[in-house]
């Protein structure tokens, strides 16, 4: 009987392991180019994969951060990444006039967190006393470039725009005097506000083409959507499925705070009062006629794009006009 028992046992435990391996093996693999690692709104997905969640939806993810959503967008067409999380509106409207196989699959941010500061000894108190001075975005393309745009337009500056990269490097090139005026995003920047290091002079709700607007979106590319639509779709159900955990339970909040090496009331904050549930719902598109317009003016679209256009580029079925 012994015996018996320890050959069942060691049958067992042999069918264990064939089934884990083979639910490795069976995994499907996703590459993901994300713009700004380290923000709440881009480390879902992250999170969603220690969590366990896109192993359940039959998906194996393959991260690469980038400096912004310029870059990200680039890898996405390149075909370097299935899909891209964080890419600004307007260049992706931007993109697909000028023939890029891009389309839009879901949205990542609708409003936006983002805020411009100076070092404290700085003479400049708000975005209206600019001029002539550098105003930081991250790259061509992203939506902190929209961003700077659309300050200098509102309030009527002269001001010289520099790409800075991500909210670590623009910090280090205001404090070393490189740059006049840095963007940043929660959780970045924070400490240095509260110790009096940097002051904050605007955020980016304050623009009329922000508040109420999609201005971050998730895409893919052609050759994604005809050779791996299953994923996309897999990938989206599990997108959701993080998004339901990550604002139910603190779980996913210590999880941040150790991913984005926060304390845990930062992280909570983050969360409740920047990038709320409303903030990330995937599933809308808002303002799209209003970002268009302004895409133009901005010289990212030559014209408008026609309603066909907008149908084939936005695969959103809540996108508004």
């Amino acid at each position: 009987m012994k015996h018996i028992l320890t050959r069942g046992l060691a049958a067992m435990a042999m069918l264990w392991v064939a089934s884990t391996a083979f639910a490795a093996e069976d995994l499907k693999k996703v590459t993901v180019a994300i713009g700004q690692g380290g923000k709440w709104d881009s480390s879902l997905p992250q999170l969603g994969l220690d969590k366990g969640i896109y192993k359940k939806h039959g998906l194996e993810l393959d991260i690469l951060y980038t400096q912004g959503g310029g870059e990200t967008q680039q890898i996405v067409i390149s075909g370097s990444a299935d899909i891209g999380i964080a890419v600004g509106t307007q260049g992706a409207m931007g993109a697909y006039s000028k023939g890029a196989p891009i389309r839009i699959i879901g949205s990542v941010a609708n409003g936006d967190d983002a805020f411009y500061y100076v070092r404290s000894d700085s003479k400049i108190h708000k975005m209206s006393d600019l001029n002539g001075e550098t105003l930081a975005y991250s790259r061509n393309g992203s939506s902190t470039h929209s961003f700077a745009l659309g300050f200098v337009e509102l309030m009527g500056v002269k001001a010289k725009l520099i790409a800075t990269g991500g909210p670590s490097s623009t910090l280090t090139s205001v404090m070393s005097g490189q740059v006049d005026v840095g963007w940043s995003a929660p959780p970045f920047v924070l400490k240095q506000i509260q110790s009096g290091e940097v002051r904050k002079i605007a955020i980016t709700r304050d623009l009329p083409s922000v508040k109420g607007h999609t201005v971050r979106l998730m895409v893919t590319n052609l050759d994604a959507l005809e050779n791996k639509p299953e994923l996309i779709e897999k990938f989206l159900e599990a997108y959701r499925e993080t998004i339901k955990w990550a604002y139910s339970s603190d779980e996913a909040l210590e999880a941040y705070s150790v991913l984005a090496k926060i304390d845990i009331d930062t992280a909570r904050m983050v969360r409740d009062e920047f990038d709320t549930l409303d903030y990330i719902n995937p599933d809308v598109m808002l303002g799209v006629g209003d970002l268009m317009e302004q895409a133009v003016k901005f010289k990212y679209l030559s014209k408008p794009l026609t309603d066909e256009q907008l149908n084939e580029l936005i695969m959103i079925k809540g996108w508004k006009k």
